[in-house]
């Protein structure tokens, strides 16, 4: 009897082992499973974030003939939506697709999450630098003088951003801290407001993202951009860092996450799929349509991205002293 129970307590210990080590492949062969998958989206429908979610959920549900339905929850500059996945089962059947902002409003608000633990990174989508850019009219042909005028004329400059605490404000004031300038901040509820004052003439200058810039180069005057290199529809607008510059190269992004504690195996294949996808001529075209650039890239990367450029963000945070409600 002794011996018995001893050969079945091996085996049992074995068989459980050999379950332990097949976990992950397991976890990858079993999913997707019957349940549908939630792709959430955390601002409205209609804008960039939502467009790309929509076009990945489609070739995800494809590829894998799953129901994948986008949910918008937007509130509360896009927390609402990115808790909603934090608090999530981490069993991959909910995703999201977050931008920039997630990195940043750590410096700005207390937070029911932590964006540096509480998600698994997958891989970015789609990558937008931003041009800082005057009015036609503007006598400033480059940086330098532009400068030059705002130094010269105290109190008369402003730059507009898309609303207090967003990447359009943290630029400006890094700008106004490394240039000696006395720019008025001037906030709108979004890229459309800003764009429009630009080119009416209301501001004399601003951050605009390359999608919300786009349709309106012509229109503009665009002295710098943001990144390590320079926008192709921009080839001749020199990047901050090339200026002398520096804590420009942060670019935004769009990128999905998972709930921190998805199986490994879950994470790799939605990053193999999403690569995939990435790469297909219609989807590069999509995303290249909307002025920005083809993201991709594996999990250690992105993750590596997001703990860089918040670290960067909540330098300039602190050190500009910027706050929502200024």
């Amino acid at each position: 009897m002794k011996n018995t129970l001893t050969r079945r307590t091996v085996l049992t210990a074995a068989a459980l082992a050999a379950t332990l080590a097949a976990g992950p492949a397991l976890a990858q062969a079993s999913f997707p499973g019957s349940q549908p998958i939630k792709l959430i989206v955390p601002y409205p429908a209609g804008g960039a974030t939502d467009i790309l979610a929509r076009m990945m959920a489609q070739k995800l549900g494809e590829a894998w003939s799953a129901n994948i339905l986008v949910e918008n929850k937007p509130g509360a500059g896009g927390t609402i939506g990115n808790n909603f996945v934090a608090k999530a089962a981490p069993d991959g059947n909910t995703v999201l697709l977050a931008i920039t902002a997630i990195i940043q409003q750590p410096s700005l608000m207390t937070l029911p999450y932590d964006p540096l633990k509480d998600f698994a990174p997958i891989t970015q989508v789609a990558k937008s630098p931003s041009m800082f850019a005057v009015p036609l009219n503007s006598p400033a042909s480059n940086l330098k003088d532009f400068v030059a005028q705002v130094k010269a004329s105290p109190g008369k400059f402003n730059f507009g951003s898309y609303g207090a605490g967003t990447s359009s404000h943290i630029q400006g004031s890094l700008l106004n801290m490394q240039a000696g300038l006395d720019m008025v901040h001037v906030p709108f509820q979004g890229a459309a407001p800003l764009v429009t004052n630009m080119i009416g003439g209301q501001l004399t200058s601003a951050f605009i993202d390359s999608a919300s810039a786009r349709a309106h180069l012509k229109s503009l005057k665009p002295l710098a951009v943001t990144g390590t290199q320079r926008m192709p529809a921009l080839p001749d607008v020199p990047t901050f860092k090339e200026l002398g510059y520096h804590s420009f190269d942060p670019i935004g992004w769009f990128a999905m996450f998972l709930p921190a504690s998805t199986p490994a195996a879950i994470v790799s294949k939605y990053n193999e799929e999403a690569n995939r996808i990435l790469r297909q001529p219609d989807v590069i075209a999509k995303i290249e349509g909307l002025g920005l650039w083809v993201g991709g890239g594996k999990p250690e990367e992105l993750a590596q991205i997001v703990k860089d450029d918040a670290a960067v963000y909540a330098r300039i945070i602190k050190d500009a002293d910027i706050k929502l409600n200024k």
